[in-house]
């Protein structure tokens, strides 16, 4: 039932580390800490675990539905719902994609507007990097790969920046442990869940990848890396901030890099917001692909011809978000529906077709 795909543009299964992490590490770090302790106060290292831990069984989960349709998610649909109506369930994921990629363009464009350059151009910026996005994925899944795999190791050094701020820190900030109730950590854990996101990619990598069943292990120990970095991120940004002081500060992963002084350098937040890009780029060309992977499958259209639709859809919407509250209202809903898709979709699909499964045997 799989759709073949030749040989030569399959990865290895150890890449899929590559693209799950770089999918989990975005724009969405530079933020997180004040939206989580909002909710459940310093605690909310507790809600970051929890739903590091939810995401193990949903990739379980995705992983056992590709493994029964072998094929990814179209194929589930096709194997579940018939031929009929499979495509038509299948277009809500291009434009989740495409929300995917328009937050974390515009949401990184706020950035460098508020903390370098106010009057930075959010269509100049769009342009060159929709047509960067365009290059790379016209390259194939390799190159999209490849830019995955780099956008992991390039910028890994960033974190270890976050060190300068341990002798400031007091861990005694973190105390009282459970001071908490269990409904608080359970939101605080849907909030953080928003910040996991791009695990799902692997819904439609699936046939990408060379002996799929040897790349769980590679799925799974990429959530587990992302939770330990963003548990430790927590730690350290709860450590160095008081909650009042976090309650003011929009981006306290950005501000803690104002600490670090060097000879060469003096505003170190700027180099790190640079080297952000490189991050945040293989977030966007795997959000374009996917999208134009579905349009594919779906129209019968030219991958190529789907990247230039979809790049200039994006291109054209972000100029529409303009203010923060316009942006954080396009965030909030992509996550909310990413949610839903995940946490909610998910579990019944895999119902579903274990369910057909168990019928056609009969």
């Amino acid at each position: 039932m799989e759709q073949s795909v030749p040989e030569h543009v399959k990865i290895s299964p150890f890449l899929v580390f590559f693209l799950v992490h770089s999918m989990q590490f975005g724009v969405g770090t530079l933020g997180f800490q004040r939206y989580i302790a909002q909710i459940a106060g310093y605690d909310a290292w507790i809600s970051v675990l929890i739903a590091g831990l939810s995401i193990h069984i949903l990739v379980w989960m995705l992983y056992k539905i590709m493994e029964t349709v072998n094929g990814d998610i179209l194929t589930a649909h096709s194997f579940v719902y018939g031929k009929k109506i499979d495509k038509l369930l299948s277009i809500p994921y291009v434009l989740y994609f495409i929300m995917i990629a328009i937050t974390t363009l515009r949401i990184f464009i706020e950035v460098i507007q508020v903390w370098m350059f106010d009057d930075f151009s959010t269509f100049w910026f769009s342009l060159a990097f929709c047509g960067l996005a365009i290059y790379i994925v016209f390259g194939g899944f390799r190159t999209v790969t490849g830019v995955a795999f780099f956008g992991v190791v390039l910028p890994a050094y960033l974190f270890f920046t976050f060190l300068f701020t341990v002798p400031y820190g007091d861990m005694r900030n973190l105390l009282p442990i459970f001071d908490h109730s269990i409904m608080d950590l359970m939101k605080a854990s849907y909030q953080m869940s928003l910040t996991y996101l791009g695990y799902e990619i692997l819904f439609f990598v699936y046939p990408f990848i060379k002996q799929p069943d040897k790349s769980k292990k590679w799925a799974h120990l990429a959530v587990l890396f992302s939770t330990i970095l963003y548990t430790i991120l927590t730690f350290i940004t709860f450590s160095y901030f008081s909650e009042g002081q976090l309650q003011k500060n929009r981006w306290a992963t950005l501000t803690m890099w104002k600490i670090i002084e060097m000879p060469f350098v003096e505003r170190f937040e700027y180099i790190g917001i640079a080297n952000w890009l490189i991050l945040i780029l293989p977030n966007f060309c795997i959000a374009i692909w996917c999208a134009s992977r579905i349009v594919k499958k779906v129209v019968n259209l030219k991958q190529k011809y789907g990247v230039f639709i979809i790049s200039l859809i994006i291109l054209i919407s972000i100029n529409f978000f303009k203010t923060r509250q316009q942006i954080y209202m396009v965030a909030n809903f992509t996550g909310s529906i990413s949610f839903f898709m995940n946490y909610g979709y998910i579990p019944i699909l895999l119902f579903l077709v274990l369910l057909k499964k168990k019928v056609k045997k009969k």
